[in-house]
């Protein structure tokens, strides 16, 4: 009951979205439950039985329950919702009774999900949403997803006498990751699990729907890998012997390691270690086996928030946007080169192939454009977190390309969009 307590309240934090948008979704709702049971059934071999067995009802039931419940909590957040509550709290119990484990509803759930998604990514753009309504609508579907799944852990527990131990250490998973968790009820929740609370902890993420081996789990971790972004709570830092384990865990790879924290840290270790994986997702981190946090902090806070850092491009560049993007591109170039070197002209001219000459004068007319704020302290660091973040976001980017043409794909086209000002694209977000 407590993970349904925490993660319904992840969702009302995070779903406080433009109510215009349940009018949008729910002309879709027929179609997409169709889509997502047609994915199941095709994915799954169990949901792929004749269509009036049990498994097949109860999957039509869940999807339109389950996507009607999503829609009406956006048009109305404070609506009662125990009846569907209790829709997955049966699925649970349904699983359990039938001597399964919840790894096959799992992982309907988490198809349901990537269905959904694909069809927001589809439908929005044409209705215009914008990009900042989109990642909140995103942020609300997949804590949506995991409340779903912890329903169905209520029930199966319940149906399970069993379950015991596995629900004591779900407890103090969901303990762990409430800051004002007081430190008795945690050393209370901590014995029930048998686990020793230690003096740090690190938090591991996979990528949604990664494939798991939860026999070669290791005692002393926490883990909730049937989470629509599976995690674990390792005790100190993850070492070297620590990684194979996970791997063997998480086989796939693209993990991503947080911070070592505290155990009151947990939560801002799985916020970090999230930001980290979008960023291996898009481009911005390379893609390898296993991604530390420790050693891209930077690039973790320029890219925590791209709309205020769009703000502040907006604010401390926008004098550039009656300049061609070409012009723009060239100027900005050479500013960033003088921020992060502080050189000579000739060491800037060195740098970026060009002449001396060049430097100085591309430098006189950022000074001109931007007036007296280069000699601002706090406007020029501002301007320099801009400049970097727009170079990780280009390699992002570039990224995306690249793995465009090498899938077969043709090289992108210009679009219009290239040529926008800071503030054009500010505005079109809005």
């Amino acid at each position: 009951m407590a993970q349904q307590t925490l993660t319904r309240g992840t969702v009302k934090r995070r779903t406080r979205l433009p109510r215009r948008l349940a009018l949008l979704m729910r002309p879709e709702l027929p179609s997409l439950a169709q889509e997502i049971i047609d994915e199941v059934r095709r994915s799954i071999p169990e949901y792929g039985r004749p269509l009036k067995g049990p498994y097949v009802e109860a999957l039509r039931i869940g999807v339109e329950r389950a996507l009607t419940d999503f829609v009406d909590r956006v048009a109305n957040p404070l609506a009662p919702r125990e009846r569907h509550h209790e829709t997955y709290r049966r699925l649970g119990r349904f699983e359990a009774q039938e001597g399964r484990t919840l790894d096959t509803l799992q992982a309907a759930l988490r198809i349901g999900a990537q269905v959904a998604w694909r069809r927001i990514m589809k439908v929005g753009p044409r209705r215009r949403v914008s990009p900042e309504v989109m990642a909140q609508l995103a942020d609300a579907l997949f804590a949506y997803i995991d409340e779903l799944a912890a329903l169905a852990l209520e029930g199966y527990l319940d149906a399970r006498p069993d379950g015991e131990a596995e629900a004591h250490r779900r407890r103090l998973l969901e303990l762990l990751l409430r800051p004002a968790a007081s430190p008795r009820v945690l050393a209370e929740a901590a014995e029930k699990a048998g686990w020793t609370i230690p003096d740090e902890v690190t938090v591991v993420v996979a990528p949604p729907g990664a494939r798991y081996v939860r026999a070669a789990l290791d005692e002393d971790v926490l883990a909730d890998l049937t989470a629509t972004q599976p995690f674990l709570v390792v005790p100190g830092k993850a070492t070297r012997e620590r990684r194979r384990s996970l791997l063997r865990v998480l086989p796939d790879g693209q993990l991503v390691i947080g911070l070592t924290v505290p155990p009151s840290g947990v939560v801002d270790s799985l916020r970090w270690a999230r930001c980290a994986l979008r960023l291996v997702e898009d481009g911005v981190l390379g893609d390898t086996p296993v991604t530390d946090c420790e050693e891209h902090l930077i690039t973790l806070w320029l890219l925590s928030d791209q709309a205020l850092i769009d703000q502040l491009a907006a604010r401390h560049l926008g004098d550039m946007d009656d300049l061609t993007c070409r012009q723009r591109e060239r100027l900005l170039e050479t500013l960033r080169a003088w921020l992060t070197t502080r050189g000579s002209a000739n060491d800037i001219a060195a740098e970026l192939g060009i002449h001396p000459q060049t430097v100085r004068y591309r430098m006189r007319q950022v000074e001109s454009t931007l007036g007296d704020r280069l000699a601002d302290s706090d406007a020029r660091f501002a301007i320099e977190a801009v400049l970097r973040a727009m170079r990780l976001r280009e390699r992002a980017g570039a990224a995306a390309g690249g793995a465009s043409r090498r899938d077969g794909d043709a090289p992108r086209k210009p679009s219009p969009d290239d040529n926008r000002s800071f503030t054009d694209r500010r505005n079109m977000s809005n």
